[in-house]
């Protein structure tokens, strides 16, 4: 039994809560080493690069959150941490620099406006993404947003949930659009329709074993399966409670869903899960997703009439909480207090009518957040780093930021990209589904161990999903934006993503990557 499953064996993590007050008295010192595991059932996490300091992930279901909400947490960000908030590409927000003596008043700040930081870590279903603009998209065939938060409002809290074998990622979207990265989720609940009893029913089809980490991206297997909005709920439940009773729990680099339907195989998964059921499910419909790609930045006509959203670029995902409180402000006085989170670090501020957008995008704030970003700013996606992260090995968002600079500068007419940046092979930057993906290492050049990447180009998810294509090896960080003058001019997607270019990873290798 490995290490993390005894201390699971010995205590649910739930039951951490009661000796929080505790170690807020006591100090962090006091925090066992099994209790620091446990923390982060609360969504704590006690990080190497800043010893004493937690972070603080808070879950956003769908990424939908409000302007009460943001102000909060900026407040939080600001009275207790270091005043920097980031954007996740799972649609949450990590607070930084957080001390334990302060945690039972954030937690009782989070709770008066009704968020929460449970089950974000560790072995738990963690935030259910969805499209950010769910209810307002003028091409989404069905608005999935109160599927995913009745889903998380059935596990969060629930001792049936809080003992897998590993994370478990979940998507529900009801978009056409591809903005959430489907193919990589443990779960995921994709737009679909089918033909029942002579009616054209819209429901969603079913993909399980998702993944990236340093496996490389396992791209879901749709389970033939069809369920309609109101089987949701109790489906994504027995899934999960299937993955519970038959993950491997032995070894932790091989405990990922994708494993479990490697070994089983989607038929043999499917007959288990009509067993648990103890029903048939309807076999799959027709794919609604379009081949292409819509991150949901700009300014935007709503399917409401007289209504837009404003999509604001948070460049590398990070913001301060004094232009968070902005955002909450703008989103009062433009909008109906409505803020939504993007898996591209975007903050989508929706419900302004025609009349007010002229007045809303010369905002001095917009200056920095802005919704017309160049193409180049416009796609860069960025982890965490070593700043804050200690599995990743070198410093992602400020190299990000750097590259994203000199090429605007340099240079002109740039197509639509995306450039995401993964600090290591855990792949939290989304790096192997991206136009040019940049993957964290230390290389050694002319004597010197530098900061460096690995390039690959061409990964995509949607109805046909692709493995990005490693091109360049160990390039040094100080020189990329060179090398990439090189490559950003001559991209087109059609030939990065050419059909038929290579086959797409089936079999996870080893994932090294812990829970984070």
């Amino acid at each position: 039994m490995n290490k993390i499953e005894a201390l699971k064996l010995e205590q649910d993590g739930l039951d951490v809560r009661g000796a929080i007050a505790r170690y807020a008295r006591e100090g962090w010192e006091a925090i066992t080493e099994d209790d620091v595991q446990r923390l982060k059932w609360y969504g704590l996490f006690l990080r190497n690069p800043t010893p004493g300091f937690f972070m603080i992930r808070v879950r956003i279901p769908n990424g939908r959150t409000t302007a009460e909400q943001v102000r909060t947490l900026a407040n939080i960000a600001t009275q207790y941490g270091n005043g920097s908030i980031d954007l996740t590409t799972r649609q949450q927000v990590q607070l930084r620099h957080i001390r334990i003596e302060s945690v039972p008043a954030i937690f009782e700040a989070m709770d008066a406006v009704g968020l929460t930081s449970l089950q974000t870590g560790m072995d738990n279903i963690r935030n259910v993404m969805g499209c950010p603009l769910a209810g307002l998209n003028p091409s989404e065939l069905i608005d999935a947003s109160p599927l995913a938060q009745a889903f998380t409002e059935h596990f969060v809290g629930n001792r049936a949930f809080t003992n897998l074998p590993r994370k478990f990622n979940v998507v529900i979207t009801g978009c056409p659009d591809n903005c959430v990265h489907a193919e990589t989720q443990d779960l995921a609940l994709v737009p679909a329709t089918r033909q029942c009893d002579k009616t054209d029913e819209v429901g969603f089809n079913v993909l399980v074993g998702g993944k990236l980490g340093s496996g490389g991206y396992r791209i879901a297997s749709p389970l033939d399966v069809f369920l309609r909005p109101d089987e949701v709920v109790e489906v994504c439940a027995a899934i999960v409670l299937l993955y519970r009773d038959h993950g491997n729990r032995e070894l932790r680099t091989q405990n990922r869903l994708a494993f479990l339907i490697d070994e089983w195989g989607e038929a043999r998964f499917r007959d288990e899960l009509e067993t648990r059921l103890k029903r048939s499910l309807m076999r799959a419909g027709m794919d609604a997703r379009k081949l292409g790609k819509n991150d949901h930045a700009g300014v935007f006509r709503q399917k409401q009439p007289g209504l837009n959203y404003v999509g604001l670029k948070v460049a590398v995902g990070r913001i301060t909480g004094e232009d968070l409180l902005f955002v909450a402000e703008l989103a009062d006085r433009y909008g109906t207090g409505d803020i939504r989170i993007s898996p591209a670090q975007t903050l989508i501020v929706p419900n302004i009518p025609d009349r007010r957008i002229g007045s809303l995008v010369e905002e001095p704030l917009l200056r920095s957040l802005p919704y017309n970003a160049s193409e180049v700013f416009k796609g860069l996606v960025s982890c965490v780093g070593n700043d804050y992260c200690n599995l990743a090995v070198i410093e992602t968002k400020s190299r990000a930021l750097e590259v994203a600079q000199q090429l605007e500068q340099s240079l002109t007419g740039v197509k639509p990209i995306t450039m995401h940046w993964s600090g290591c092979p855990a792949g939290c930057g989304n790096h192997l589904v991206a136009d040019i993906g940049l993957l964290g290492k230390r290389a050694k050049v002319n004597g010197e161990v530098v900061e460096a990447v690995d390039v690959f180009v061409g990964g995509r998810t949607g109805p046909d999903p692709k493995p990005a294509l490693k091109i360049l090896e160990d390039v040094p960080c100080n020189k990329l934006a060179s090398v990439l003058e090189g490559l950003v001019p001559y991209h087109t997607r059609a030939k990065l993503h050419k059909t038929g270019r290579g086959k797409a990873v089936s079999r996870p290798q080893v994932e090294v990557s812990q829970n984070s």
